[in-house]
Parts: C-alpha cells; structure tokens; sequence
C-alpha cells in the first residue's frame, strides 16, 4: 500500500494521475491502381478528419500505387493491405479465391462495390494533327498509339474491349469485322506499357505517339494543359472500380472498422463529390448532374453484356495464346 500510495503521489506530481490513456493512431493502407494517386490524396484528407469527428479516434490512411493486377499479386505474397480500390472485378476476385477478401465482396456495398466507374478516352496532341475523332481512327495508317499492355494491366485490357465493342456496335456484330480492326488497332500501337501513369509519362514526356489511350479521369486530368486534347469516343466500355476490404489482413491488424468506414466514405455526397473533380463518374445522381458539363454523355457499353463477364473475356482475349496473343503475332510476322 505505501509503495502504491508512493506511485500515486509522483503520478499526480507529474500530472498524470487519473490522465485518460493515450490511444495508438489506427493506420490502414489502400492498394490501389497507378493513376489513382490525386484522387486518393484529396479522398484521403477528407476522410481523415471526419472519422475523428464521428468516432473519436486519429486514423492515417497510407498509400500503395501499381498496376491494379500487380497490387493483387503483391497482396497474396505480403503486401499488408487493409483495403484495395481496384480497376478490374478480376483482380478483387483473385483476393476472394484465395481467401483474402469475402467471398460476397460485390454484395458488400452498393452499385456491385464499385463506388464510382469510367470510360476510356483519347488523348491528342493540341490541335489534333492526325485527326482523330473516333475509336475508328485509329486503325487509320501512321497513327501511333500509346497504352497499356492488356497482358499486365486492367487500363490496357479495358482499351481492348472498348476498340472491339466499338467495332461490333458499328459493324452490326460482325465478329470477323471486329477482330480485323482490333488488328489494324494493335499494330499501330508503338508503346505497350506497364502502366497507366507510365504510359502518360512515355506520351507526355518522353512525347511519344499521336494518342494516347487510358481512363477518362486520366484523359481529362492532362486536358488542362494547353499541350494537348481530349477526344471522347461515342461508344465505350464501363470501366468499374472496386472496392473491398481485405478481411485477412484488417481483422488480424484489428483495422477493420476503420477499412469499412473509408469504403463507405466513398458513397458519400463528400466522396462522391470529391470522386467527380478528379473527373471519374459519380455514381450519386445529384453530384453526376452537378459535373454533366465535364463528364460528357458516353453510350457505355458493359462487359458482362457484350463479352459475357470477365472470365469469359479473359480466356478470349488475354490468356496466354488467345486472341491478343494470336494477333500480336500475326502483326510481327507481317512486318
């Protein structure tokens, strides 16, 4: 009792005595796509201070930036993720196979867990010297194009399909049609790169191509700077952005309700606002109407609907020896 009474005696000389005790910061980390980077920053200080109004509690959200396929693969050999923010289902799909993330991960929030999507577009260099103003004028003869390899990345696999179901929405479906003018569109690409923001640094500063072919947040990002233009197809294909947390790793770290909170941070009227000044698709009705000027009216064309899901797709066009593969060979062999 007096060595008790002893500590209570330099604890209140100290000020200590009856301090509530500090609470460790909770941190999560959201893997995510490449060309996400600004668009999470401004998530990221919005977020922030609103779980410490409505919960009580400091958290810091870090960041993780690579091909979206790249950031799964990273999570399965260790990358200690709490939550991911993808650009292709398949990707969150290979988490749920290996028991990362839930298995209902698309039933957890709404709009299939994805809080916000997109389109790929085009962009030229000012004045648009080679004339292009449709996916159509690509294939045209010395046009080169600058994209992402649909080998490595969901960017380039999404550019892919918008060229075929472009082709197929003008040809009446004719499959033939379709693949010959893939064809003529994959042999003018000059540059298949790793990434999204690696292939803008390669059109933008290494200032190869007449076009460069990437998600519309990208597209229109980069407009801003007098150097260039944007050019937006009439038809595309909807590039969702999923979302999930990754069970395995939040429960473990104990960050799972801080992980929830910022997914659903998301569908807010803030989050979605701030999702349409980084100019990707909103999904909240009023914030959409709010940006109607810069987010042009795209007929937008689902993969599930045209391609039969993204499975199906995959072994189609990207799987080693599919249709990808087979074309890239035919063009080297003609060359």
């Amino acid at each position: 009792m007096k060595s008790l009474r002893r500590l209570l005696v330099v604890l209140s000389a100290l000020g200590l005595a009856g301090a509530p005790v500090a609470r460790a910061q909770t941190e999560i980390l959201n893997a995510s796509y490449d060309i996400s980077r600004e668009l999470f920053v401004a998530v990221n200080a919005a977020f922030e201070p609103a779980y410490r109004a409505s919960r009580g509690e400091a958290v810091t959200v870090k960041q993780s930036h690579a091909g979206s396929s790249r950031q799964a693969r990273s999570i399965l050999e260790g990358l200690k993720a709490d939550v991911v923010t993808f650009n292709q289902v398949t990707d969150v799909q290979l988490l749920a196979e290996n028991k990362f993330v839930a298995r209902d991960w698309a039933a957890r929030y709404p709009h299939n867990s994805s809080p916000y999507f997109s389109v790929h577009s085009i962009l030229v260099r000012k004045g648009n010297p080679k004339g292009i103003r449709d996916w159509a004028d690509l294939a045209k003869p010395g046009v080169a194009i600058v994209q992402v390899n649909p080998k490595t990345g969901g960017n380039g696999r999404y550019a892919v399909l918008a060229y075929y179901a472009a082709a197929l929405e003008a040809n009446g479906g004719d499959e033939a049609g379709a693949r010959a003018f893939l064809k003529k569109v994959l042999a003018n690409v000059v540059v298949f790169e790793s990434g999204g923001r690696t292939a803008t640094s390669t059109f933008t500063e290494r200032e190869i191509g007449d076009v460069l072919v990437t998600f519309e947040a990208e597209t229109l990002s980069l407009a801003k700077d007098p150097r260039y233009e944007v050019v937006t197809p009439s038809v595309s294909i909807l590039s969702e952005f999923p979302v999930a947390v990754v069970d395995k790793v939040a429960k473990k770290r104990g960050t799972a309700a801080a992980a929830d909170a910022y997914l659903k941070f998301l569908y807010t009227p803030e989050g979605q606002e701030i999702i349409a000044k980084n100019f990707y698709r909103p999904r909240d009705p009023a914030v959409a109407a709010r940006h109607a000027a810069s987010l042009t009216p795209v007929k937008t064309l689902e993969v599930n609907s045209v391609f039969g899901g993204w499975e199906k797709a995959a072994g189609t066009f990207f799987e080693n020896g599919a249709l990808v593969d087979a074309l890239l060979k035919e063009i080297a062999a003609e060359r």
